[in-house]
C-alpha cells in the first residue's frame, strides 16, 4: 500500500518505520520536513498536497500523527488557546479527511489520533479532553458516511515512553512506547475495521 503519514515527530517516525518494515510505500508529510510540507490547519495547502501526491499514483491510506493542543487551567485558558487547539488537533484532522476524499483510492483508510485525555483527566486537561472527544466523535460518525468502501479509525495513546518531559504532567500513568503506538496504526490500516478507537492506555473502564 501507499500510505501518506502526516507528522514527522516521535509517533510519525515510528509509524513510518513500522510501515516500511512491512513493505508499504510511505510518503511523509511535516510542517518543515518530510517528502512534502504542509500545516494541517491550512485547508488550501492540504487540498494541494493530496492532489500532488495523487499525481504520482493513487494512495491507499492517510495516517495522521500531527495536531497540537495548547493546554491551560480552565479559568486561565485564553480564547486563542481554545481556537488554536480546535484548529490544529480538531479541525486539522477533520480537514485532512475532507481534503483527501477526492483523491484516496477506493477501500482506502484514514487513521487519526486522539489520546488518553478522552477517558482520564489530569491538571489542565479540559481543552485536550474536549478536542479528543471532537476527533473521536468525528471518526465514529463519519465511518457511517464515508463513500466507496473507505474506512476511518483513531489511535488513542497515553503519554509516550520517549516523551520524558511530559511524564510529570501525567502522574501515575503508565507510558507507552512509540513502537506500540505505531503497531496500532498498522492494525487500523491493514485490517478491515472502521469506526474504531484503538486505545493504548489503562483506565478504570
Amino acid at each position: 500500500m501507499k500510505v501518506i503519514v502526516v507528522g514527522t515527530g516521535t509517533i510519525g517516525a515510528a509509524v513510518r518505520s513500522t510501515l516500511v518494515a512491512q513493505g508499504h510505500e510511505v510518503v511523509s508529510v511535516g510542517r518543515t520536513s518530510g517528502d512534502h510540507q504542509a500545516d494541517i490547519t491550512d485547508m488550501a495547502r492540504l487540498r494541494a498536497l493530496f492532489a500532488e501526491v495523487a499525481g504520482s499514483g493513487p494512495f491507499d491510506a492517510v495516517a495522521n500523527a500531527a495536531g497540537d493542543v495548547f493546554p491551560a487551567p480552565l479559568e486561565q485558558a485564553t480564547d486563542q488557546q481554545w481556537a488554536d487547539s480546535v484548529a490544529a488537533k480538531g479541525m486539522g484532522q477533520i480537514n485532512l479527511v475532507r481534503a483527501a476524499l477526492p483523491h484516496i483510492a477506493d477501500r482506502g483508510s484514514f487513521t487519526l489520533v486522539s489520546g488518553v485525555l478522552t477517558d482520564e483527566f489530569t491538571a489542565a486537561a479540559t481543552i485536550g479532553a474536549t478536542v479528543n472527544h471532537m476527533v473521536e466523535g468525528f471518526v465514529k460518525a463519519s465511518a457511517t458516511e464515508l463513500p466507496r468502501g473507505l474506512r476511518i479509525n483513531c489511535v488513542s495513546p497515553t503519554v509516550l515512553t520517549e516523551s520524558v518531559a511530559y511524564h510529570p504532567h501525567f502522574p501515575g500513568f503508565t507510558p507507552v512506547p512509540a513502537d506500540e503506538v505505531a503497531l496500532a496504526y498498522l492494525r487500523a490500516i491493514a485490517n478491515p475495521i472502521t469506526g474504531r478507537i484503538l486505545k493504548l492506555h489503562k483506565t478504570d473502564n
